[in-house]
């Protein structure tokens, strides 16, 4: 492919072309990363919802398939301390599902966990040395950090203020993650939990150019071509790309999450904190409508989402979290290899046409 406009990500990276294949928990599969290494753009593969032998399982099927840069993905939140309390109160909200679905209510509560970076994923960043590691909800901390830059990994992480991007490149960022507030699934916020500060891409991606030195990836509402050249025109000199890849057969989505993804429109997202305690966009679905999308109620991260598991297996599409991003509209059926490759080709034409 010819030579693209701002190469500072290609060359850091070692990809042929400036898309980044987001990380998405519980969606994102091995042939989702091979496809998006063989269409020259860098694969992720997310680690918060894997167990370390679920990881390096998926690791090695990877690198036995390809040998190009890989992204491996971690959540750095704190765990929550336990509050019986609280999730006492919130089951109880739940009560009146439970009844009308037929769940049992006195039945333990399942466990709804993402695990954090910690020494055993340092180990497996170790053995297996993916060239990018990036981290969501800050960084781990410095012991861990310089630990994971010793193996030679260049580090990304995610950024929806300014303040967060200054942060990050002086904590050590080689690349930030511009992630505009139309993005689907969780955001990244680390410095604030004020949703009401969270930015659009358009206005966040010049700004967080203008204030670091590090090559800018723009994330967040970003479907087609056009949305490639207008993040590029901003300053950004990559974009990651998550919803549309949901589209594809690599995808590992729920049929119900399949079908709303299809159906859904651009205003039917939101941000909510239901699922997993900490906000995430997804797709309006029963229990955001009548509990209302974000309610102080819900347990800190990422315990919320366990008393919901007994109703989601009764009504998936009720009470499950259907991620997707404000750019779903744009969504359409294709490989993640065609997807890509279009994504690439098209991008490149508009900006290098006369």
């Amino acid at each position: 492919m010819s030579t693209w406009p701002d190469t500072r990500i290609l060359d850091l990276l070692g990809i042929d072309v400036p898309i980044i294949q987001a990380p998405m928990a519980g969606a994102t599969t091995t042939a989702m990363v091979i496809a998006a290494h063989q269409a020259g753009a860098l694969g992720s593969m997310p680690a918060a919802a894997l167990s370390i032998e679920q990881l390096r399982d998926a690791l090695s099927l990877i690198r036995q398939a390809s040998t190009r840069p890989l992204n491996v993905n971690f959540f750095c939140h704190q765990p929550p301390e336990a509050d019986e309390e609280r999730d006492r109160r919130w089951k109880d909200l739940l009560q009146p599902y439970y009844r009308e679905l037929g769940a049992d209510f006195d039945a333990p509560t399942p466990v709804s966990n993402r695990a954090p970076f910690n020494d055993a994923a340092c180990q497996v960043v170790e053995e297996f040395r993916p060239e990018v590691v990036s981290f969501h909800f800050g960084l781990p901390e410095k012991s861990l950090l310089d630990r994971v830059k010793a193996t030679g990994a260049k580090v990304l992480s995610s950024a929806t203020t300014v303040e967060e991007a200054l942060w990050l490149e002086e904590h050590g960022c080689d690349a930030i993650i511009a992630m505009g507030i139309e993005a689907g699934g969780h955001r990244g916020l680390f410095l604030s939990d004020d949703l009401n500060s969270q930015i659009g891409l358009m206005a966040l991606v010049p700004q967080i150019v203008d204030a670091v030195s590090v090559p800018v990836i723009a994330a967040g509402g970003i479907g087609d071509a056009r949305g490639i050249v207008a993040a590029m025109a901003l300053g950004a000199s990559a974009v990651q790309i998550g919803t549309a890849y949901l589209f594809t057969p690599e995808a590992s989505v729920t049929a119900a999450h399949h079908h709303a993804l299809r159906h859904a429109q651009a205003s039917e997202t939101a941000l909510t904190n239901l699922f997993t305690g900490r906000p995430a966009r997804g797709i309006v679905n029963r229990v955001m409508l009548e509990l209302g999308a974000i309610n102080l109620a819900a347990p800190a991260f990422p315990t919320a989402g366990g008393a919901l598991i007994p109703l989601k297996a009764k009504d998936e599409a009720g009470f499950s979290n259907l991620w997707a991003g404000q750019a779903l509209g744009l969504g359409k059926d294709s490989s993640t290899y065609a997807l890509t490759r279009e994504l690439a080709e098209q991008a490149l034409d508009r900006l290098t046409r006369n």
